[in-house]
């Protein structure tokens, strides 16, 4: 039962499923919305230059019936004079054929968008499969086409004749009208059923552009199953991540390592942690921490630091507060700088003494660590909450 519901497609597509139907080419489309959309612009259009366009019409009309004798004998003459009908017709045409290509070009925008898909180019032979072709006609989408076809029609039909009721006595009027008049009422008639005609398809776009939205959002739907493969795809492999951070962490600490031998001294706890520090007058505004860890990590540092003769001191809360509030190639906070400066101190007597001879410099006492940096100390769970850095 739990792998049955793990394929049961119940998820919505992802974002990155989305972006590859995309890719292919497979986004929302209503052909109603489309069709609604350009006829409502071509009536538009018809509205607001139809009345220049009939004019410049009937001008080519009455400028071509009639021309002078010279013109019938000089070719020349004759295709200037076509030519010349044919640049006025254009013009008269052009704002009509603009509206009507700014609305083929915005209404993608309303569902979709536009999209130009190279994959969506490239030939599909398995379009051409007889079987799947007979297999769609009987689908539940050639259904549901057909009965938009049956609805579109019997609303047209019903729109179509109400307009025509209601213009009978326009049209009969027709038969004792003058025929200037009577070409301005036909058209007139005309517009009119067409704007008419066109609006009733608002009706069915409005349907079937929501309705497409919901058949694209449905066919792109995942199992869950399909979630957790894209997300380890997208993600990587948590088992595979979790490794490589391994990793890193090991490639990190033997980075580390290789720096515990260039310390000054390190400072323990003296098994939990070891903090290795390093101070140069050259460069270093102020000692910096070279390398720390605790436990295991502690106590390698402890050994490559005695294998190479690095000293170590025992100052329990110094290492704590350096362990907690020293990060990896930082300098130490500004609060331990008395308290490292006497380590440093130390060391340095340390050298000159083992080099020169002399008195055998004294270790460090109690070292001046503020207790709020120390995590073992009670202070340091007030500074927590006043705020104060940790």
């Amino acid at each position: 039962m739990a792998e049955e519901s793990d394929l049961e497609k119940t998820e919505p597509a992802s974002p990155r499923k989305l972006e590859q139907a995309r890719e292919q080419g497979d986004v929302p489309r209503s052909r109603e919305l489309a069709t609604c959309t350009l006829l409502l612009g071509a009536s538009a259009a018809f509205w607001f230059t139809g009345g220049n366009m009939i004019a410049e019409l009937n001008s080519m009309l009455a400028s071509g019936l009639s021309f002078d004798r010279e013109m019938a004998f000089d070719m020349e003459l004759l295709l200037a004079h076509a030519a010349a009908s044919i640049i006025k017709l254009l013009i008269a045409f052009a704002p009509a054929a603009l509206i009507l290509i700014v609305v083929a070009l915005a209404s993608p925008m309303l569902i979709g968008g536009w999209l130009f898909s190279a994959q969506a180019l490239q030939p599909n032979f398995g379009r051409m499969n007889p079987i799947k072709g007979l297999g769609n006609m009987v689908s539940t989408r050639s259904a549901v086409e057909l009965g938009k076809a049956i609805a579109k029609t019997i609303l047209i039909g019903c729109i179509a004749w109400t307009v025509m009721k209601y213009e009978i006595d326009g049209v009969l009027a027709l038969s004792v009208t003058p025929l200037q008049s009577g070409i301005e009422q036909v058209g007139h008639i005309l517009l009119i059923s067409f704007t008419f005609i066109v609006s009733g398809l608002i009706i069915i776009a409005g349907i079937d552009a929501p309705y497409q939205m919901w058949q694209h959002a449905k066919k792109l739907m995942m199992s869950r199953q399909d979630v957790r493969q894209e997300s380890k795809e997208s993600d990587g492999n948590p088992e595979i991540k979790a490794k490589i951070r391994q990793q890193q962490r090991e490639m990190a600490r033997r980075r580390m390592m290789t720096e515990v031998p260039t310390a000054d001294v390190v400072v323990t706890n003296p098994t939990h942690y070891a903090v290795a520090l390093k101070y140069s007058e050259n460069g270093m505004r102020a000692p910096t921490v070279v390398a720390k860890g605790a436990d295991e990590v502690a106590a390698k540092i402890r050994e490559i630091a005695l294998e190479n003769n690095v000293v170590m001191l025992e100052a329990p809360p110094l290492a704590r507060a350096l362990f907690r509030h020293a990060e990896l190639g930082d300098e130490i906070p500004e609060a331990l700088y008395i308290a490292v400066a006497e380590v440093l101190a130390y060391v340095f007597q340390l050298r000159a003494y083992s080099k020169n001879g002399g008195t055998r410099p004294q270790k460090p006492g109690d070292l001046e660590v503020p207790p709020e940096l120390d995590p073992l100390n009670p202070a340091a769970e007030d500074a927590d909450t006043n705020g104060l850095p940790q």
